[in-house]
């Protein structure tokens, strides 16, 4: 038997510093037993050696490919990056995660998995939302059949933001359906697969706004209908989630709290990480409304299964299939804003 107790770690290499790499990645690549963050591409090193002293720090994608102890990479830079510099990872021989959403289109989505085929080498999408503590909550609901059969659910990630930002996340195209929209559909998906069609609005509610910043996009089922919105002009931002069952209702308010946790400077160790303390609200048509504990949400399931399929050891936690049909359902939302009619795949 191969003694896996003094195994060198999986060299890791992180391109970008804005949101992703400080909450998303950073924080738990330092505290995987299995993984060694060896280099950040950043144009700010004072940033990341605020959070990461002794972590070196890059200018270029370039450098920090050349260097022989890196095996995978992490991909946060900007959406219109995501491709080129994923691609250019696998072509250097990586394995590959890229932060949501996966491309800035679906050709350039084709293309990564092109390229991964092409070198064999793995590539996945960071949909770390499946490890949210409410959603995780809602799959065990689910599972354990409380609610039966799910007729209409209604998933929210609004925000109070009513002056845009001036950076290029307020700007992308698509705006806030590619930013928060990548997440919700996945989670929609990860439980009900695909819709016969969808339709959306995008619109744009603050009068300066460069790109859409509300969305209310529906996934038509025979017997079921799923509802994704966003609004950034929303003061009560704090519904997260309605999902009506044939035998039960399941209402939840807040966010997940791992974000914030990291934003604080708190590292993802020990057994409370994640805890949410928000119950949702259960509601049974044969048994009344109860408070129902969250399962904890936990980001660092997708790391460990990441490491386990670098190493051969299990699947990739989300395979190239799964993000492209999240993109091709990004791209036909889009394309149902713009002809107001509802598109299918």
């Amino acid at each position: 038997m191969t003694d896996i107790s003094h195994r060198k770690p999986i060299g890791v290499g992180l391109i970008g510093y804005g949101l992703g790499g400080r909450a998303f990645h950073a924080p738990y690549i330092r505290t995987a037993p299995d993984l060694s963050l060896r280099a950040v591409v950043s144009r700010d090193p004072d940033k990341v050696r605020a959070d990461i002293a002794d972590v070196v720090v890059l200018p270029s994608v370039e450098e920090m490919l050349r260097l022989p102890d890196i095996e995978l990479v992490v991909v946060s830079s900007p959406d219109h990056l995501h491709a080129d510099h994923a691609v250019q990872a696998l072509e250097a021989g990586k394995h590959v995660v890229i932060d949501k959403p996966f491309a800035a289109s679906l050709c350039d989505a084709q293309r990564v998995v092109a390229a991964a085929e092409r070198t064999r080498g793995i590539v996945t999408a960071f949909h770390n939302r499946r490890w949210d503590a409410d959603f995780r909550t809602l799959r065990s609901l689910i599972t354990q059949g409380l609610l039966g059969e799910i007729v209409h659910y209604e998933s929210r990630f609004d925000r109070w933001r009513p002056q845009p930002r001036t950076d290029w996340k307020e700007a992308r195209e698509g705006g806030s359906w590619m930013d928060l929209g990548p997440h919700l559909l996945d989670q929609a998906l990860v439980l009900f697969g695909p819709p016969e069609t969808i339709s959306a609005d995008l619109a744009i509610l603050r009068g300066n706004g460069p790109a859409p910043d509300y969305f209310h996009v529906t996934l038509r089922y025979p017997q079921r209908r799923v509802i994704l919105h966003s609004s950034k002009s929303a003061v009560d931002h704090d519904l997260r989630f309605i999902v009506h069952g044939t035998k039960g209702s399941w209402t939840k308010s807040g966010t997940d709290q791992q974000e914030a946790a990291t934003l604080a400077g708190h590292l993802p160790e020990g057994e409370g990480w994640g805890q949410d303390p928000v119950s949702g609200q259960l509601t049974l048509a044969d048994d009344g409304v109860s408070a129902y504990l969250n399962v904890a949400g936990d980001y660092r399931l997708f790391w460990q299964a990441m490491t386990a399929a670098v190493r051969g050891e299990g699947p990739n936690p989300i395979p190239p299939s799964e993000a492209i049909t999240v993109m091709q359902w990004l791209d036909a939302a889009v394309e149902s804003a713009r002809s107001d009619r509802p598109v299918k795949v």
